[in-house]
């Protein structure tokens, strides 16, 4: 695509965004023209991989990373919403140059709303350049709704459906933003998310295969840790790490998207909660670390921050009632029921405190089972999880003791991720 073509479609784009004036939006559509933020060289991959441990699983760069800024229109939460979100695509360049296998990756839940992905000093950046890119692999990755970029007005929380649409219009926009970057894309495409982005990766994965078989060459997907039985996650008796992060989030959000989750933010939320907690979420300064320090969120252990924070009918009615409507709620954005056509892997790590595989990922296996499904595999990286990072390579298991604090806190956001997406890359290898 030359320049001229890209400003015009650009310009439309941002009229579509503008006016809210068509029923069918370009979506994927560049509204900016994508900007190169940096190339980071094989050799600069290999030293810090190598400094931080994770080239056993990454193996040596094979290839220069082009790191570049998209900006593309998309749609909101509700019918009629056009709108737009912003993200990155790491384009393998150097001595890489055979057509390039596209992996759309989905991220973990983000406090920070200026976050963007478009920034290589980013952690969860630079493992998707080292994991996958310097491989040989194209890369996009949304930021999402209501981040970064984009001007809608709130994140739409593990909301299914437009989680798939914000991913499958980066996928678009990664495809009208190669010729300009030099990406030379064959044609194929995975999916691929880590928690949050574990949802939202198999929604998209579901709406390629259901909605777009045609346009889209979706050859696997690799879900890590991702929260498939939402419904089912409400039974659990006891509060999840980061109850107080995690469950407003999605309250509030699916509020805002259905407007009947609850009449009244004081029948969800005690004071002095309840006074902000609607629009806390993304935030523009405060991180997971100060929305607590800060007392704008309660600390404690699990149980503790969630009876802190919530009116206690609330909770109760949501953990007993199938007409609750947060139940009612969550069983929409629930991910049981479909039947993949392509390979699908599925990758937790057991002692994850956060989204146990026990309520999401073995649900979501035997789902999958109980149609038959023989292209759908299941993988436990626990036991490298606690080789590696286990006190003598074992899990602690004195939950009053600091080894246990730390190794559980970090289980999920740290250590858990780089072992899932070798496994994802290992799948995506057979078939790129």
């Amino acid at each position: 695509m030359n320049y001229f073509r890209l400003t015009c479609v650009a310009a439309a784009a941002l009229v579509l965004v503008a006016c809210g004036g068509s029923d069918d939006p370009v979506r994927g559509a560049l509204i900016d023209p994508p900007a190169t933020v940096t190339t980071l060289t094989a050799a600069q991959i290999d030293a810090s991989t190598s400094s931080a441990g994770l080239q056993a699983l990454t193996g040596k760069a094979k290839c220069d990373v082009k790191v570049v800024a998209l900006n593309y229109a998309t749609v909101g939460a509700k019918s009629g919403e056009n709108t737009n979100a912003s993200g990155v695509m790491l384009v393998p360049g150097g001595s890489c140059t055979t057509a390039a296998p596209l992996v759309a990756y989905a991220k973990g839940t983000d406090v920070q709303k200026p976050r963007t992905l478009a920034n290589p000093q980013d952690s969860e950046t630079f493992l998707l350049a080292a994991m996958y890119a310097a491989q040989g692999y194209a890369v996009v990755a949304t930021d999402y709704l209501g981040f970064a970029k984009s001007t809608y007005s709130y994140h739409p929380y593990l909301h299914a459906d437009s989680e798939a649409t914000s991913v499958i219009d980066s996928v678009r926009a990664a495809r009208n933003a190669a010729g300009t970057v030099g990406a030379n894309l064959s044609g194929k495409v995975m999916f691929t998310g880590y928690s949050q982005g574990g949802h939202s990766s198999m929604a998209a994965h579901r709406a390629a295969e259901r909605d777009y078989g045609s346009e889209f060459n979706v050859v696997a997907g690799a879900h890590l840790a991702g929260p498939y039985n939402l419904s089912g996650s409400l039974r659990i008796p006891d509060a999840i790490a980061g109850v107080q992060f995690f469950v407003p989030y999605l309250v509030t959000s699916w509020q805002k998207v259905y407007g009947n989750v609850y009449t009244d933010v004081k029948q969800v939320f005690k004071a002095p909660y309840s006074g902000y907690i609607e629009n806390l979420l993304p935030n523009p300064t405060m991180t997971y670390t100060t929305l607590v320090t800060s007392g704008t969120l309660p600390a404690g252990t699990p149980n503790q921050a969630r009876d802190a924070l919530f009116q206690s009918d609330f909770i109760t009615g949501s953990q007993t009632s199938t007409t609750h409507p947060l139940y009612l709620a969550a069983k929409k954005n629930d991910l049981l029921g479909w039947s993949p056509k392509a390979r699908v892997l599925l990758c937790g790590g057991a002692g994850d405190p956060t989204v146990p595989p026990a309520v999401h990922q073995a649900v979501m296996k035997a789902d999958f089972d109980s149609r038959g499904l023989t292209n759908v595999s299941s993988v436990d990286v626990d036991a490298a999880i606690q080789a590696t990072f286990g006190p003598g390579g074992k899990a602690p298991t004195d939950p009053t003791s600091a080894a246990f604090a730390t190794y559980y806190g970090a289980y999920h956001g740290t250590y858990e991720p780089p072992f899932c997406h070798a496994q994802a890359r290992a799948v995506f290898d057979t078939v790129k």
